[in-house]
């Protein structure tokens, strides 16, 4: 597999786990689950996304540093970016959920 591929591979996987959390608030809109249900499933789902996203970045990286031709450098960049996003979009709904946890358990 090439750097590029690779690279695409984490852009997707970063995306996903970037629209998870919406996603959820689409479904939870347009169907019969709760809104707190559909966070509570997505949160987790966009963590792990996330984590597979930055794993498969670092590989793309790590193989367009070792390569002589720097086929793919965009792709990687944009892999990156999406992957630390979606990263950042889990942590900030897992903070968001505790933050609630908090509250519900005070009132």
């Amino acid at each position: 597999m090439s750097a590029s591929s690779e690279g695409s591979i984490a852009a997707v996987l970063g995306g996903l786990a970037v629209l998870a959390i919406p996603a959820a608030g689409g479904a939870a809109y347009t169907t019969r689950v709760t809104l707190l249900d559909a966070v509570y499933v997505a949160v987790p789902a966009a963590f792990v996304i996330a984590l597979l996203a930055v794993a498969v970045y670092r590989r793309a990286r790590a193989r367009l540093e070792r390569s002589v031709r720097r086929a793919g450098v965009r792709i990687v960049r944009t892999a990156r970016f999406l992957a630390f996003a979606g990263l950042y979009v889990a942590v900030t709904g897992a903070l968001a959920l505790g933050f609630y946890g908090v509250l519900h358990l005070r009132s």
